[in-house]
């Protein structure tokens, strides 16, 4: 044993950051996103990405004063839970139940006043399957139905009492009714040896909130709720041991991951300030259903797998994979049996559960986890102040709405890609015909601007006037091709034209649209683009576009464009 370092490089193999800033330069000058006067340390500044929070994400992780996080307390696999959100007993129970065939190994209930609990949860062996219930509509009814059961007695189940998430997501509620509430099915809870609450900081992200505006919401609420059960006779520890936590995970792996981590050092702390023995937070995460989208939803499958990873790698205790179909409806049973294998695939197959921090350590992770953790707590107190006299939500949904601008645009200006919607998006696509989901009526789906546009195409194509040959025009023909297409306008190409004449003849065998946008070089442009434009006018085209930047164009599409500012203009043409 010594006490000194395993150093495992060779001393040839030690860089600097200076030596890191020089090769990364020299890539970016080749690639000219990096002019040849700029200094090798502005690769920082070009490479570093901003987080809705204001959080830089640098290139490159070094060590140096980062905080240390609290490890998982998972052992092995995480808990696998399916959400269960039919109105039909009946078909509930189905669905239930072939989920638990399926490897499931805990249930999320939704319910409401005319959820039969017992109906649904018939034939689940409830001593070896956990509950969490979700009725935000029947708290009461819902726990006394389930509490009823026989067997509801699984330490991990939970009543999932969230009055504050209830109140932030604007259901009408009276704070001292839901002090009682939750104070008496605490206590019923505790003598069922089962939890009653789940602080579901989902209420937040649902509505656009940040990563750090989540944690600071969670951190809120379960301070609330400890008072509230203090305040009632319980210890800290007992208190403590009634409240899970349930936040998103979105395809955005880094942050979800370091925010799962900074969560579990935030709580610590409050209960290490409360003087609670055990220092633990319980974890459920699901993944994010605003980053689900309606259109080319087959792609949410691959968002659903990366954020299940990074949920797993963040160290959650549950992880919930919401169907791929779940923006367009209630899911079927492929969509299921879909989410419940991504988690079989990462446990199973990837073995992501086979260590209990992978990102531990990791330079660049502790840092983004130190980081967030700040954040969140300066949101906290944030909130504590604003509580102080009530539980005032306006200025948490203020802050929220400011976050809500900045994605939006971030997503109109095409920094925030959304594939299938605002970038390769396909209109010849068939969407699968779902049943109405309530549960996607409290949330705004990040792509929900550019579905409204999908949703009622445009009255008529735009006709592309292609400039010169395929190898001059493909690169801004494909980028107005998918622009067009993000806002549902569907485009008639031109193919390679070699000057006016030609370009006037694949005009007027379209059909003489009123739109015509033209793609080519800046050289073309300069050469025959004005010459192009003015032809197409006196052949009927009314409105002229440009890919790119031109003075006689009578609009413009080029990189940065507002690009839902745009396809309203165009579209407004075109009706």
């Amino acid at each position: 044993m010594t006490d000194s370092p395993l150093t495992l490089a060779q001393p040839e193999d030690a860089h600097s950051r200076s030596d890191w800033e020089a090769a990364t330069a020299a890539v970016l000058r080749k690639t000219r996103k990096l002019g040849d006067a700029d200094p090798d340390s502005n690769v920082w500044d070009k490479l570093t990405r901003t987080t809705l929070d204001g959080i830089g994400i640098t290139p490159l992780g070094l060590p140096g004063g980062e905080a240390s996080t609290v490890r998982p307390t998972r052992a092995g696999a995480w808990d696998v839970r399916s959400l269960i959100n039919h109105p039909d007993a009946k078909l509930a129970n189905e669905a239930a139940l072939v989920d638990l065939d399926g490897g499931v190994t805990s249930i999320w209930l939704a319910a409401d006043a005319d959820t039969d609990v017992a109906a649904t949860l018939a034939g689940v062996l409830l001593d070896l399957a956990p509950v969490v219930l979700d009725a935000p509509s029947a708290t009461t009814a819902a726990a006394e139905a389930f509490l009823a059961l026989p067997g509801a007695k699984h330490p991990d189940s939970n009543l999932g009492i969230d009055p504050l998430g209830v109140m932030l997501r604007e259901v009408p509620l009276a704070v001292d009714e839901a002090v009682a509430e939750l104070q008496t099915l605490a206590r019923k809870a505790h003598q069922h040896d089962i939890r009653a609450i789940v602080v579901d900081a989902t209420a937040a992200h649902d509505l656009g909130a940040s990563d750090a505006q989540e944690l600071g919401w969670s951190l809120a609420a379960g301070v609330a709720y400890l008072r509230w059960l203090t305040d009632h006779g319980l210890s800290i520890d007992d208190a403590a041991g009634q409240v899970d936590f349930r936040y998103a995970a979105t395809d955005e792996q880094f942050p979800t991951i370091a925010k799962l981590r900074a969560a579990r050092v935030l709580w610590a702390r409050v209960l290490e300030i409360s003087g609670a023995t055990a220092t633990g937070q319980r974890q459920h995460a699901t993944t994010s259903r605003p980053m689900l989208s309606k259109y080319d939803p087959y792609v949410n499958m691959l968002r659903g797998t990366v954020a299940a990873f990074a949920a797993g790698v963040g160290g959650a205790d549950a992880v919930t994979v919401l169907p791929f179909d779940s923006a367009n409806g209630r899911p079927d049973a492929f969509g299921r049996r879909i989410a419940r294998n991504v988690n079989h695939l990462l446990i199973d197959e990837s073995h992501v559960a086979a260590v209990a921090d992978p990102a531990g350590g990791a330079y660049a992770v502790e840092k983004l986890t130190a980081d967030l953790a700040a954040a969140g707590w300066a949101e906290f107190l944030a909130l504590e102040q604003e509580w102080e006299s009530g539980h005032d939500f306006d200025p948490f949904r203020a802050r929220i709405a400011d976050v809500v601008a900045k994605r939006e645009s971030d997503i109109t200006r095409r920094k925030r890609p959304l594939t299938g919607v605002s970038e390769f998006p396909n209109l010849a696509e068939t969407l699968p015909e779902r049943a109405a989901d309530p549960l996607n009526d409290r949330v705004r789906r990040y792509g929900a601007s550019f579905e409204a546009l999908r949703d009622e195409p445009a009255a008529a194509p735009v006709f592309l006037a292609t400039l010169g040959t395929v190898a001059q025009h493909t690169a801004r023909a494909t980028f107005v091709s998918n622009l067009f297409a993000a806002g549902g306008v569907a485009v008639e190409v031109a193919g390679p034209t070699s000057g006016t004449e030609e370009l006037l003849a694949a005009y007027q065998s379209s059909g003489s649209r009123a739109v015509v946008c033209l793609a080519g070089t800046d050289a073309a442009y300069e050469e025959w683009g004005a010459d192009a434009a003015t032809a197409l006018r006196e052949a009927g085209a009314t409105h002229v576009i440009i890919a790119g930047k031109a003075d006689f164009a009578d609009d413009s599409a080029a990189m940065g464009v507002d690009a839902l500012s745009f396809l309203n203009r165009t579209r407004e043409v075109l009706a």
